[in-house]
């Protein structure tokens, strides 16, 4: 209930008398409901979940704080029926979740309705609130992330010459779906060699070989919230090109963290590393932002970038993961998850960020 009456707070301050929640992630956070269909209708007194047969009782057993509608064959329908029983007029939409097809469907549904309505854009409202986590959260967020950090220690005895990255992809999330995990974060990245300049470089059907840098990138979901790991090792021989990139790219890690706080906008936090590792001539090696928001999305707000002008606040949960990759040769990136806190952060990730050579 405490959710519902932050975000009606949200709702007045922003005069939305209406909202209709269509994200997946925003429709759990706010009513529990795990299933994968259905919409919520919040109002200022009324607070309604919309669903098929198929999840109804589910529904009911897991929002007992929301009214369950059971819809048929038009959902835009009996939406019309609970907007005109909740007497609005305008009902704003998450225009992030809401497809082309969809509204277009609502706005041909709407000339039927037993009362007009006016369709309204929202943005952000349910995402601003998920911003910073809950005590539960953090709680279900550090399970995620202990199951990732005992996967990449259970899957080192696997990096060996010859081994398909998609074999060490498939071991990596059958590990971390037996012990507890109901899902992988998103499709697990094993890159080696000249693949691991790749930063989305999803795990395929290369061997690896003597040599490589191995860039291990997973995650796990339990309770509905994500871990994100990033773990970079080499099959020996290691080169001293490869340890001395290794060691650029922790030392721009442990710069970024010691700076991550309450109040410090994400953009500085980036900076601390990245103007580092442009000192280090990996100006163009760098390509992406130091880091995002990990919860009931892996990739969620607040964002740690060049663009973040936004001051960072105590218990928002963000990965920092720093990396340079060179085409043709290889690459390496480090990341964490941690929690921050007013005078720094706490660090959340548990695996060992040792250079292993295996």
């Amino acid at each position: 209930m405490r959710r519902l009456e932050r975000l009606r707070l949200a709702m007045d301050q922003q005069n939305i008398p209406a909202l209709l929640v269509s994200s997946p992630a925003n429709r759990f956070y706010l009513s529990g409901f795990t299933g994968d269909s259905g919409y919520l209708l919040v109002t200022r007194t009324g607070r309604w979940l919309l669903t098929d047969g198929r999840f109804v009782e589910q529904a009911q057993e897991e929002a007992p704080a929301f009214e369950v509608v059971r819809v048929g064959q038009d959902p835009w329908k009996a939406l019309g029926e609970v907007v005109a029983r909740a007497g609005v007029d305008e009902l704003y939409l998450e225009e992030e979740y809401v497809t082309v097809a969809a509204y277009r469907r609502l706005k041909e549904g709407i000339g039927a309705w037993p009362r007009k309505v006016v369709l309204k854009r929202a943005r952000g409202v349910v995402e601003k609130l998920r911003l910073t986590k809950e005590g539960t959260e953090i709680e279900l967020l550090r399970q995620a992330i202990s199951i990732a950090d005992r996967a990449f220690d259970h899957i080192l005895p696997y990096l060996r010459p010859g081994v398909r990255e998609r074999e060490i992809a498939l071991e990596l999330e059958y590990f971390m779906r037996r012990e507890g995990a109901s899902a992988a974060s998103f499709p697990t990245i094993v890159a080696s060699g000249p693949r691991s300049a790749l930063p989305h470089g999803v795990a395929g059907e290369r061997r690896l070989a003597p040599g490589d840098l191995v860039v291990l990138d997973f995650g796990a979901v339990y309770g509905g919230y994500h871990s994100d790991l990033t773990r970079t090792v080499v099959l020996g021989p290691a080169s001293p090109e490869q340890r001395r990139v290794y060691d650029k790219v922790r030392t721009a890690q442990r710069l970024a963290l010691e700076g991550l706080r309450a109040g410090v906008p994400g953009r500085e936090v980036d900076a601390l590393a990245r103007v580092y590792l442009e000192g280090e001539g990996f100006k163009e090696n760098f390509s992406h932002g130091l880091g995002h928001g990990v919860g009931l999305e892996v990739h969620e707000g607040p964002s740690l970038s060049p663009r973040a002008e936004e001051p960072l606040e105590a218990s928002m949960v963000v990965t920092v993961e720093p990396g340079v990759y060179i085409a043709g040769w290889g690459g390496v990136r480090i990341e964490d998850v941690a929690l921050v806190g007013p005078e720094g952060c706490q660090v959340l990730s548990r695996a060992s960020k040792e250079f292993l050579v295996l």
